[in-house]
């Protein structure tokens, strides 16, 4: 099996590298070469002229872009690539109906299409232990499961193309939650007066922990919103959701909560932090004069 990554952003640059690892990795493609070349020499493969050219080098590509529209332009420029029986694994966060168009893109070449978009964040990349959440052939999927092994420790089908959207689409419901609650019990704790060195190695040992209160809570009390998981990418993420959510005719709280006080961080020029940046809006409500729900 021959392996390739389009898209070199920091998920990429940690897939492309535990490929490597395994032996799987042939090639590497990205929209702004410039950013690809250290990479490519660092692993010792070709950094390919354009999609279509890592298309044809490679029996399998994984994408990993930002948006719909990086993914429908990747993909049919990898389109002019493919063969027949190749496989193009999207590990984006997409609308439902943009995975369907790039199947159906890539079909008519003859080649197969997975959407299988990850969670576990940068971190996970880099050890190779993203969890992934696969629509399309099942048969496709045991096919180019050692392409998935290399970059995560659980490759999970859940139904045809879109329902790996759908699944990631629960996940980044449940990540809102925990956000808005590890921020809002953070700010209420430091306005109490507690010493929250003492009690963050209580609140994680206990019912209340999590990994992201374990990996971010000492970084969010230090004003620390390096990214991570960039508040722009996860309002993106939340907008897809409320589709899918209006197609069941439902709202959630939590979804329109979150994606309200989102917008307030990308007016005040947050967007490219983390997404415990949400911190600063819930410290702000203890603030002398401004105590007042957001």
């Amino acid at each position: 099996m021959k392996v390739g990554v389009a898209g070199l952003g920091v998920m990429g640059r940690g897939m492309a590298r535990n490929l490597s690892a395994a032996g799987l990795l042939a090639g590497v493609w990205n929209r702004t070469r410039a950013n690809g070349e250290a990479l490519a020499e660092e692993l010792q493969v070709p950094l390919t002229e354009d999609a279509a050219a890592l298309a044809r080098l490679c029996d399998v590509v994984i994408t990993c872009v930002s948006a719909d529209q990086d993914v429908r332009e990747v993909v049919g420029a990898l389109a002019d690539g493919v063969s027949k029986g190749d496989v193009v694994i999207d590990t984006s966060t997409i609308g439902v109906d943009t995975a369907e168009a790039a199947a159906e893109t890539l079909r008519a070449r003859g080649a197969e299409f997975l959407d299988a978009p990850v969670t576990g964040g940068p971190e996970g990349a880099d050890t190779g232990t993203l969890q992934i959440m696969v629509g399309g052939d099942p048969d496709v999927l045991e096919r180019i499961r050692p392409a998935l092994q290399a970059i995560g420790s659980g490759a999970t089908h859940f139904g045809p193309v879109g329902y790996g959207q759908r699944a990631k689409a629960v996940n980044q419901v449940m990540v809102a939650g925990l956000v808005q609650a590890i921020s809002e019990s953070l700010s209420f704790a430091e306005a109490s007066g507690l010493d929250t060195e003492r009690l963050l190695p209580v609140l994680t040992g206990g019912a209340a922990g999590s990994r992201l209160l374990e990996r971010r809570g000492s970084r969010i009390l230090a004003g620390d919103f390096e990214p991570g998981f960039r508040v722009s990418l996860h309002h993106k993420d939340l907008n897809l959701c409320r589709d899918l959510l209006q197609k069941l005719d439902v709202s959630l709280p939590l979804v329109e909560m979150t994606i309200k006080h989102y917008e307030r961080l990308l007016e005040q020029g947050y967007g490219e932090e983390d997404t415990s940046a949400l911190f600063r809006l819930k410290r702000d409500l203890f603030a002398s004069g401004n105590r007042k729900s957001l």
